[in-house]
């Protein structure tokens, strides 16, 4: 097979077909083990020289700090920033119908909102995919109302939770559109819906509140041009009928923490849609041994990349506690043994030993 753009392999991935070999990125590179592998490159940076096969992006929400590591966003929402890049929402902004009632969402067309997607498309398109990160109907609610809040409103008032989920899928729908307008590949969504256990409501009540409108915005990032990834931890299995009947082309990262196998995936719901993950970053990626993480990325493989579909990567993101050497093992095993058609009949043992 002629080689592909790390576009084409993307697409034709998210497509559920056989690339030239398996494509690889990640949601987030922490700095400190971008840094200990390539000095001083931002994520960029790293996406190149590491040979990666995504740029992916946001919208630009603006932000004014309040305190130390604090930061009030455009939502009115403030946040707090600690040693992961990812950060935890401490002051929400929504209680009752009539907070909501009152309450002025960002405005998806206002002026720089998609500046960075200019900047990576002006670079990059046609040579990376270049995904965007949106939401589907569960991430702006709880950032709006807080975790907890939520929860209670789920059982106390449906009828604001409905409210909410409109707001995220409307406004959602409308950044995808301008996505797509500037240049966007692809959408990916990392509203989580689960714990390790078990979802956090009742099947019924996803059903009630959170299905109708999981199936309007995946209809809008399509109806927009966009294939979608569907990114949650966790024990998903008792939503994955609405899941995939949503219509997602991808899901990431089938938790081995939550039970998710990713043979079983690829025989149950291939070709379906496509499949992301799932070498375990809680444990092998941490504190396992360079040899653990070669077997179960080739494990991965093996279970998952047979006709295609299949975008091996982490079991979440790589965070600040992954092994840097552990990354760079799961990177070079899935370049090494990731081409179509793929060949694992052989013992791979030792692999590893480069990387101790």
């Amino acid at each position: 097979m002629a080689e592909m753009t790390s576009a084409e392999r993307v697409m034709t991935v998210l497509r559920c077909g056989e690339p030239d070999r398996l494509p690889h990125f990640e949601w987030i590179i922490d700095k400190k083990v971008r840094h200990a592998l390539c000095p001083g490159a931002s994520t960029e940076e790293f996406t190149v020289r590491m040979g990666l096969d995504a740029m992916l992006t946001a919208p630009d929400f603006k932000t004014v700090q309040v305190a130390p590591n604090r930061f009030k966003n455009e939502w009115g929402v403030v946040v707090e920033k600690g040693e992961e890049q990812h950060s935890t929402v401490v002051q929400a902004v929504i209680e009752t119908m009539e907070d909501f009632e009152k309450y002025q969402v960002p405005d998806a067309f206002a002026p720089g909102r998609f500046d960075s997607l200019k900047k990576l498309v002006a670079k990059y398109k046609g040579e990376y995919a270049i995904g965007v990160h949106l939401n589907d109907v569960l991430s702006i609610p709880r950032n709006l109302m807080g975790f907890q809040e939520l929860m209670m409103a789920f059982c106390l008032e449906p009828e604001l939770v409905r409210k909410l989920v409109e707001m995220s899928v409307d406004l959602n729908i409308r950044l995808a559109g301008e996505a797509a307008r500037f240049g966007a590949d692809f959408v990916f969504t990392g509203d989580d819906y689960s714990s390790g256990q078990a979802p956090f409501m009742s099947p019924d009540t996803f059903r009630e509140l959170l299905y109708p409108g999981l199936k309007r915005v995946v209809k809008g990032f399509h109806d927009h041009g966009m294939p979608a990834i569907k990114h949650t931890d966790g024990n998903i299995m008792p939503l994955m009928d609405m899941i995939l009947d949503a219509g997602f082309d991808c899901l990431d990262p089938i938790d081995p923490l939550g039970g998710m196998d990713m043979a079983h995936m690829k025989r149950t719901y291939s070709p379906c849609f496509a499949l992301k993950g799932n070498v375990n970053c809680a444990t092998t990626l941490v504190n396992g041994k360079a040899e653990e993480v070669v077997q179960e990325t080739l494990g991965v493989i093996r279970a998952a990349a047979e006709g295609g579909g299949l975008i091996v990567s982490s079991s979440n993101s790589i965070h600040s506690s992954v092994a840097p050497l552990n990354y760079l093992a799961m990177l070079c095993t899935i370049k090494a043994y990731g081409r179509y058609p793929i060949k694992l009949d052989f013992e791979a043992s030792g692999a590893g030993e480069a990387f101790s």
